[in-house]
């Protein structure tokens, strides 16, 4: 039953939405998606069915847009969630660029590939039993190497580079938080030997964080640090899919390592409700997350308001 929700939702908003109109460095209307790995990617599946803009991706690929007013330096890597099955790619992805590159930040969105299940705390291996790291993982970290990088060339500043994931994307977002100091996979070029680490952090409705049980034990595949990048989160109470305690989990962890975190918890929202607009309050945590990057030091006073 979960699996047919998840299609019947991937397919509602793949087509939900005009793609964003801005990309790097000379805009154009429609910006390409560039391919993250210079030839086959490592540990690379077979496609079980047709690639897609949404579903099956075994090339993933990156598309930049660069921002709709003054440029202030910040990037995001922005991630899509869609239970590491596929990827609500204009919900939790156009849609967003949308919203940032309005703001002067430019956003890079990631097609990571899907299906890749995460990493299995319990029988510390993947679900089909292999040993390898999650093959969205080593896309996100190849990312956010190729955005720091490029980050003269993109008219980016390089320690002011973030990530923003939904659901399977905010796992994926506490995952790259974590596991920045060694690459998954043999580098490739020199984008893999500049770090790949997160300068701050967004993660919404996260899923696979907590371990279950009466204390809000964390998944030992996310070892938090006091080097942990900023942190901010967003959670409805009422989540049936990635319930609460995902989030309240990873804001221990990060609260008892030292690492500046913002939780926001709301008792209606539900799962997926991206950043469109609603009578619930949830619905202002676009705002909210402005406010934070202010308050980081991210943007500066009058940027991105």
């Amino acid at each position: 039953m979960h699996k047919l929700i998840l299609v019947i939702f991937l397919i509602v908003f793949a087509y939900a939405h005009p793609q964003a109109r801005a990309a790097v460095g000379q805009p154009s209307p429609d910006p390409a998606q560039v391919p993250i790995w210079p030839s086959t990617p490592p540990d690379a599946q077979p496609a079980p069915g047709p690639q897609t803009e949404w579903s099956n991706i075994v090339r993933p690929t990156m598309t930049v847009y660069s921002p709709k007013r003054e440029n202030t330096g910040v990037a995001i890597v922005v991630l899509p969630g869609g239970g590491f099955e596929g990827l609500a790619i204009n919900l939790e992805g156009t849609e967003v660029c949308d919203w940032l590159t309005s703001k002067g930040i430019t956003c890079v969105l990631l097609r990571y590939r899907v299906p890749s299940l995460p990493y299995d705390w319990h029988c510390k291996c993947r679900p089909d039993n292999r040993t390898t790291p999650t093959l969205a993982l080593e896309d996100a970290q190849r990312t956010m190497g190729l955005v720091r990088y490029h980050a003269a060339q993109w008219h980016i500043d390089p320690q002011k580079i973030g990530v923003l994931g939904f659901s399977a994307g905010g796992y994926l977002v506490a995952e790259i938080s974590t596991r920045y100091e060694h690459r998954l996979y043999t580098p490739a070029d020199a984008a893999d030997e500049v770090s790949c680490r997160p300068d701050f952090a967004v993660a919404l409705y996260p899923g696979h964080l907590w371990v279950g049980g009466k204390a809000y034990g964390l998944n030992p595949n996310v070892p938090v640090n006091h080097q942990t990048p900023p942190t901010f989160l967003v959670q409805a109470e009422n989540d049936e899919v990635d319930g609460v305690n995902q989030s309240i989990a990873y804001y221990i962890a990060l609260k008892d390592a030292g690492v500046p975190v913002e939780i926001h918890l709301y008792a209606q929202g539900g799962h997926a409700f991206g950043l469109r607009s609603s009578k619930l309050p949830i619905s202002h945590w676009p705002a909210l997350v402005e406010q934070w990057l202010h308050t980081i030091g991210v943007l500066r006073p009058q940027e991105g308001g």
